[in-house]
């Protein structure tokens, strides 16, 4: 059971989700900062100095953050951007790499001969049938 289980996690496959997971983490909290350090204040400053995550409705004890919400919104959009952008340059360079199917080699000598006498046959057939 033990080999099994080392067949399977050292498969290309689970180890290629592990490491994706690992960098879709780090790169989520570049995006993350991207979002709350730099868009977020300079959309805040458009709106006229308005901090947008402080966006708040409270109704008695409850408040509802929509300012939060609108930046996670911006966080989600620039993250599925991002990674629409980079799986598109993954797939563009995979194409340049992609081999060019290979011209068919010169048929050797043997081949040549085989199709040689197939010819002669298919004529000889041809004349016994006229």
């Amino acid at each position: 059971m033990w080999n099994e289980f080392k067949k399977f996690a050292m498969k290309g496959n689970v180890l290629d989700l592990a490491i994706g997971v690992i960098i879709g983490g780090a790169f989520g909290k570049i995006v993350s900062s991207l979002v709350n350090d730099v868009m977020v204040p300079i959309l805040g400053l458009l709106m006229g100095g308005l901090d947008l995550t402080r966006l708040a409705l409270t109704v008695d004890k409850a408040s509802i953050k929509y300012g939060a919400f609108f930046q996670s919104v911006i966080d989600f959009l620039i993250v599925s951007f991002s990674i629409f952008l980079f799986v598109k340059a993954l797939n563009h360079f995979k194409r340049k790499t992609e081999e060019k199917p290979a011209e068919a080699p010169a048929p050797s000598k043997e081949e040549l001969l085989l199709t040689e006498i197939r010819d002669l046959l298919k004529q000889q057939n041809q004349r016994e049938t006229q």
